[in-house]
Formats: C-alpha cells, sequence, structure tokens
C-alpha cells in the first residue's frame, strides 16, 4: 500500500497491543502512511516502533483513510508461524531517563546485595478470565521467606492495597503509588533481576523489553502462551509455570520456590 492512509486500530487490551506492536516495522515498510488508534499509554513506545506513525486516541481526531485493520489482526496478514515470528526481543526499550531515576530510587529503597524481583499478582477485574488468571498477594506467602530478596510491586488496580498488609521475611516496596504509566513500569522493570507475574500486560512488556519473567499461567491458558512448554516463542526471555490442574496456584508457587533458591 505505497499510497494512501491506513488506519490501524487498537482492539483489545495493554498486552494484546505490546505483544502485536512488535509487527509496526513490517506496516510501516508496505505503507507511508499510517494512523493508529490507541490509548495514551502506548504513545511512547509506539513511536519506538513507527515513528512516523500519526496516533490519535479519540475518533473525531481521526483523518480520511483509504484502508484499516486492527491490531490483532496483523498475525494473519503477515502470514505469521512460530518460526517467522517478526521483530527479535528486545524490541522495546525503556526510557533512558526514567530509568536513570528509577535505578537511583531503587538503590535508596532495596537492601544492597539482594536481588530484586518485581511481583504482580492480579490482572484487570473487568476481564472476561481474569477469575482463573489472578491471584491474592496472600496466595504468594511460600515465596516470602526467600533469603536475599527484595520483592518489588509493580501491581496496579484494585489489588495494590493487599500490599498494605504484606508481611513477610522479604521486603515488599510498594511502588504502585509512584507508577503513572507502563513507561515508570518498563523502567522499573529494567532495574530488576526477575518479575514474577500472573498473565497480564507486565507479562508481555517483560517480553518486549527482553527482560527475565516468570508468568503464573492458569491450567486453560490463553491461546498465545500454546500448549506443554516452558518457554515462549514470542518472548525469548519468558519462562511459563503451568498450573498442572484447574485452581492449583500451590503447584505453580512451589515450583517458583524452589527455582528462586
Amino acid at each position: 500500500m505505497p499510497d494512501g492512509t491506513l488506519l490501524l486500530v487498537a482492539d483489545q487490551g495493554f498486552g494484546d497491543m505490546i505483544q502485536f506492536s512488535r509487527y509496526l516495522p513490517w506496516v510501516a515498510a508496505r505503507c507511508a502512511d499510517i494512523v493508529i488508534a490507541c490509548d495514551t499509554e502506548m504513545r511512547g513506545f509506539i513511536s519506538q516502533l513507527a515513528p512516523q506513525a500519526r496516533l490519535i486516541t479519540g475518533w473525531p481526531g481521526c483523518p480520511p483513510y483509504q484502508a484499516w485493520a486492527v491490531f490483532s489482526g496483523l498475525p494473519l496478514l503477515h502470514g505469521t508461524t512460530l518460526e517467522n515470528l517478526p521483530a527479535p526481543c528486545p524490541y522495546l526499550r525503556a526510557d533512558p531517563e526514567l530509568l536513570a531515576r528509577w535505578r537511583a530510587r531503587l538503590d535508596q529503597l532495596a537492601p544492597a546485595g539482594h536481588r530484586r524481583i518485581g511481583l504482580v499478582w492480579a490482572g484487570r477485574p473487568a476481564h472476561g478470565n481474569d477469575r482463573n488468571r489472578s491471584v491474592t498477594l496472600a496466595r504468594l506467602r511460600p515465596l516470602f521467606d526467600c533469603p536475599d530478596v527484595s520483592f518489588v510491586s509493580l501491581q496496579k488496580g484494585p489489588a495494590a492495597g493487599e500490599a498494605g498488609v504484606y508481611f513477610g521475611r522479604a521486603p515488599l516496596l510498594n511502588l504502585a503509588a509512584e507508577v503513572d504509566s507502563f513507561a515508570d513500569t518498563a523502567a522499573i522493570m529494567a532495574s530488576l533481576d526477575l518479575v514474577i507475574t500472573v498473565d497480564t500486560a507486565v507479562a508481555h512488556l517483560a517480553g518486549a523489553l527482553g527482560r527475565p519473567a516468570w508468568v503464573m499461567l492458569p491450567f486453560a491458558p490463553d491461546w498465545r502462551w500454546l500448549l506443554g512448554r516452558a518457554d515462549s516463542p514470542w518472548y525469548p526471555g519468558l519462562r511459563l509455570f503451568r498450573q498442572g490442574a484447574p485452581g492449583d496456584w500451590d503447584t505453580v508457587i512451589d515450583d517458583i520456590k524452589a527455582n528462586l533458591g
């Protein structure tokens, strides 16, 4: 499509947007004029991959266009298989200024010599499968006895309040009030040794940044995590910990604790 304007619509959640944004350089090589309809949270990441694209956050600002597509449809248009996934990881990077600021902040808060491990235990409550994919912070209690570890809460939303009643041997740094956007989250993750998360946008962001992350998956996972494997072709830096039976988070958490050791 060398002529004309293409409208790309972010049709699903933040995690999907992060995952499918890897296709933007492929799209830009085929279409000179791109308009992207998405949330402002994604602006910084989109500009890294398609700096020439125009971003809109509401339909009144949408210019005329000749064709449109949704982000979740890009793998089909690309003809994606597990062997030809575009954009090797990392394909996103943290903002250098935010990275320097958050590294200094964590140096102030975290005990010296501790491994810094990010935690996300719950997704967005309105998600249709949140009952199966999320846990409570208290459910992760076996991890809190790990020595020489400082946990860093990356949790947002209503579940972030659970950090206020945390009791554990390992320190838990609650940064929720200071995190304004995914750009902050990306900078914090770039300053951590590991992220442990349920299936949320944070898992996709860690993967896109090339950061090591362990993802806790329900027995029947979302399609993108496939079945019967502990790795992800989409994100080589991720390690997948799967339930062996519906609702069996205890085995997952025990496995993670053993590997932390």
